[in-house]
């Protein structure tokens, strides 16, 4: 079975403690689930965004990340997005959070999407037009040119996931617990851990030589003031608008 381009089996340990879900933006996507109660949770890892109020039915493909899913949360089935075993129009509400990256046929995988829901099917992604407005850019270009070509652009996802469909530029607070890129757009300390960037797929892409480039010339910059210099107004920055989206696609 094919389980996406990132070796989860592998590298998957630490997302539960190092992508835990964000309040905020979980407030976000539950309100775009509007009044359904069924829902299918797909690519569903460890459980981030997913509802504790409504009967949730989850499927994840990697043995090491359905292992990570807290006691309490339903188990997740063994299966891919491109292979949904369900019949058409089962649930109220389809949900991939930050996962269509991963998958092998992302076409045959929206399509899926929307086949088994009756309502609106959701799409927490990142719009890889826009990764390169997060300073990170700056240090690891490679891992921004790695997720460019990996993330569908959201107009594909947008079309693909209902006939009509509403784009959502997310704002990630400063704050914010759950561990991708821009989540420490405002804390750059925290690259130079590397279990914080092995919860990031991310630097899977990215060779060993350019990663160490890039950690050593931003502990460089922090240490000389020359980061604060440049980005240090992001520091007290409440909230940064960056490239996460929500895409609510309805039949």
């Amino acid at each position: 079975m094919i389980k996406g381009d990132f070796d989860y089996e592998t590298n998957g340990h630490g997302y539960a403690v190092q992508r835990r879900p964000d309040p905020r933006i979980a407030a976000l996507v539950h309100t775009a689930l509007g009044d359904a109660r069924t829902l299918l949770n797909v690519g569903a890892g460890a459980g981030s965004y997913e509802p504790t109020d409504r009967y949730v039915v989850a499927v994840e493909p990697s043995a090491r990340m359905r292992a990570q899913r807290p006691a309490t949360a339903v188990p997740a089935l063994d299966a891919t997005a491109e292979h949904l075993p369900f019949d058409d129009h089962s649930f109220d509400a389809v949900l991939a959070s930050v996962t269509v990256h991963q998958w092998a046929d992302t076409a045959r995988g929206l399509a899926e999407l929307r086949r088994v829901a009756r309502g609106p099917v959701l799409v927490l992604t990142f719009d890889g037009a826009a990764l390169d407005r997060l300073w990170l850019a700056a240090y690891a270009p490679e891992l921004i040119a790695a997720e460019r070509r990996r993330y569908p652009a959201i107009g594909t996802i947008a079309a693909a996931i209902g006939s009509s469909a509403e784009v959502i530029e997310v704002p990630i607070p400063i704050d914010c617990v759950d561990g991708f890129t821009e989540a420490y757009y405002a804390r750059p300390e925290r690259f130079l851990d590397p279990r914080v960037r092995a919860a990031q797929s991310a630097w899977g892409f990215v060779d060993e030589a350019a990663t160490t480039r890039a950690v050593e010339a931003l502990r460089a910059d922090l240490a000389s003031g020359e980061w604060d210099a440049r980005y240090g107004h992001l520091r007290t920055q409440s909230m940064f608008v960056g490239s996460l989206r929500l895409i609510v696609g309805r039949p």
